[in-house]
């Protein structure tokens, strides 16, 4: 596919065929290419949780809901065959820009005007939904809520130092997808964010 046809095609989707797993040739692909994404001083300060057995993807759910009944969002995206989950380890990045050949001498946080390591794993999981949707997949981005980041910890095992900065649930698109009622909201145009030269 064109890229641009990608990047046109690229939507969040939120129902999935529970019959037809993911390719391990797809998955590692997707994997191949969040690793490609750019990381501030080459920092790469991310690492991949892949959930792909039922019970995997059971323990994930059970450990980032709240145990109710769940609602049609939560039913339609538990039947993703695939979760993978970016996490970003700042101090990567601190301990990077420690080092000599970046100028700095200390881990001190305030140096940074935003925390590269959330974006970068941003930037990954971009690259993971691009990639699903260039191999005739769905997938979306959502967050783990920040309530329920101690028990996806202790779930998995993730040391301290890694945080989710979200979940991609990939699959085959289910017949239940249901667009996003904020899109009606519209997009907006590039003359109404840009602004050349100054504000």
């Amino acid at each position: 596919m064109e890229f641009a046809e990608v990047v046109r095609r690229r939507r969040m989707v939120r129902d999935y065929d529970p019959d037809r797993p993911v390719p391990p040739e797809v998955r590692e692909k997707l994997l191949a290419h969040a690793i490609r994404a750019p990381s501030a001083g080459f920092s790469q300060g991310w690492a991949f949780l892949v959930l792909e057995t039922a019970g995997e993807r059971d323990r994930f759910w059970a450990a980032t809901t709240d145990g109710g009944a769940p609602d049609r969002w939560l039913t339609r995206m538990r039947r993703a065959p695939l979760l993978i989950v970016p996490l970003a380890n700042k101090n990567a990045y601190l301990d990077r820009y420690a080092e000599p050949d970046k100028g700095w001498t200390d881990r001190d946080e305030a140096r940074w005007p935003v925390p590269y390591w959330d974006v970068d794993a941003g930037m990954a999981s971009l690259l993971m939904l691009l990639t699903a949707v260039d191999e005739g997949l769905g997938a979306c981005f959502f967050g783990v809520p920040a309530v329920r980041v101690d028990a996806f910890r202790t779930a998995f095992g993730v040391p301290a130092e890694y945080r989710p900065v979200g979940c991609v649930s990939v699959g085959y698109p289910g017949a239940d997808d249901r667009r996003s009622p904020s899109l009606r909201r519209g997009r907006r145009g590039v003359d109404e964010v840009v602004h050349r030269g100054r504000w």
